[in-house]
């Protein structure tokens, strides 16, 4: 089991990656809102392309973004999911077994719901 300061350290750490996602989906947001005016981050006057491979490049871009805005949310709910573990006491513990997540495998993911045992024996 986690001692209370081990628990407070975990608490911190989550809420700082809390903060860091909530960033992200912000930032994301704001650019989301300057796509009314595309011209102005591309610095184009007319909105036709001049080269087809200006087309593919935005398309990536846009791309790229919405896979960063999706790893953010999707981190934030893990996030909060842990956080959400630790206020039912059940942070640290194993959701498959119940037994303790080793403080290592937490310290590398604090979100942890496994042990890595359990999830190797998952793939076999």
């Amino acid at each position: 089991m986690l001692t209370q300061k081990q628990k407070e350290t975990f608490k911190k750490r989550l809420l700082e990656m809390k903060e860091e996602a909530e960033q992200n989906l912000e930032e994301y947001r704001n650019d989301q809102a300057k796509e009314d005016y595309p011209n102005d981050e591309t610095g184009e006057i007319s909105s036709v392309a001049d080269h087809p491979g200006n087309l593919g490049t935005d398309q990536f871009e846009r791309e790229k973004d919405m896979t960063f805005y999706e790893q953010a949310r999707e981190k934030l709910m893990e996030v909060n999911d842990a956080l959400k573990r630790m206020e039912e006491d059940r942070y640290g513990l194993s959701e498959k077994s119940g037994e303790p997540i080793p403080v290592e495998r937490l310290e590398a993911m604090p979100t942890a719901r496994y042990r890595v045992d359990e999830i190797e024996n998952q793939q076999d």
